[in-house]
């Protein structure tokens, strides 16, 4: 065989291995480009829920995500239905076990209560102070205003901060009635606080009234604030000049004399001002 044409086949089958590995390579990219992405169904809001409410069928739906879910998804509807929901959740937010109260705890306000705190309801005035701003989530201080034992009238009203950041639980209105029957809306405000706070708020709910102040959720200081009396709000201040005018009035009542004159059966008196009293 001619040397020539075993070089040319030579060349040939060493162009058409490659150009056979360059075709199997991009068929095996392609191939691997359409493979289908692994997904997985989990259960989700289908409304918007509330604090508090007990799931049902009607308040959930399933929605499909790409790869692995997220840790504490819910997979199956019936495993949520029947629960009490801890937060607030948002339509088409997956629903999370932290999301969810215990299987058989119901729903409400209870669940939302962590171990160890208690929820204490403290009655609010929409317009004094900021009850109608109030929102669960948001920390506040409690102020307090009355007289102190011992104490009466508004010389002896004492402002005083006996709580400082503490956790709002919930925020609503409680349906009383008036005196004469009718309903009437109270603000109400659930606060988280130990036991030991409780009592306090207890105590200070029955006989003096109670302010909520607002404060920035970061700012976790327990300042040290003294109290505030009434009288010290006017401390200082100089008398009001009507007082120097009868002071002086009353000195020249003192500087005058008077004389009877008895005319028969009439008598008749005479004021006079002392010399010391003239100017």
């Amino acid at each position: 065989m001619n040397r020539r044409l075993v070089t040319i086949l030579l060349f040939a089958l060493l162009i058409a291995g490659v150009c056979t590995w360059m075709v199997v390579r991009l068929v095996g990219v392609r191939i691997s480009a359409s493979k289908t992405v692994s997904t997985t169904t989990v259960v989700a809001a289908a409304k918007d829920i509330p604090l508090g409410a007990v799931l049902a069928s009607g308040d959930l739906t399933t929605m499909t995500l790409a790869g692995s879910a997220p840790k504490g998804s819910i997979l199956k509807p019936e495993d949520a239905i029947g629960r009490g929901v801890l937060t607030q959740i948002y339509q088409g937010e997956p629903i999370l076990e932290s999301h969810l109260a215990s299987i058989g705890s119901g729903g409400g306000l209870a669940p939302t209560i962590p171990k160890g705190m208690r929820a204490c309801a403290v009655r609010v005035d929409e317009v004094v102070g900021v009850g109608g701003f109030v929102i669960p989530g948001m920390r506040v201080d409690v102020l307090i205003s009355g007289n102190p034992p011992g104490a009466s009238g508004t010389d002896g009203v004492v402002t005083k901060t006996i709580l400082q950041n503490i956790q709002v639980l919930s925020a609503g209105t409680d349906i009383q009635r008036d005196a004469e029957g009718k309903p009437q809306q109270v603000q109400v405000v659930n606060l988280l606080v130990t036991p030991e706070q409780a009592e306090t708020l207890s105590l200070a709910s029955n006989s003096l009234k109670i302010q909520l102040v607002l404060r920035n959720p970061l700012d976790t200081q327990v300042a040290k604030v003294p109290s505030t009396a009434m009288r010290t709000l006017f401390a200082g201040e100089s008398p009001a000049p009507a007082t120097r005018h009868v002071a002086v009035a009353r000195k020249r009542a003192e500087n005058a004399y008077s004389i009877t004159v008895i005319n028969g059966s009439k008598a008749t008196e005479e004021k006079f001002s002392s010399p010391e009293g003239q100017h």
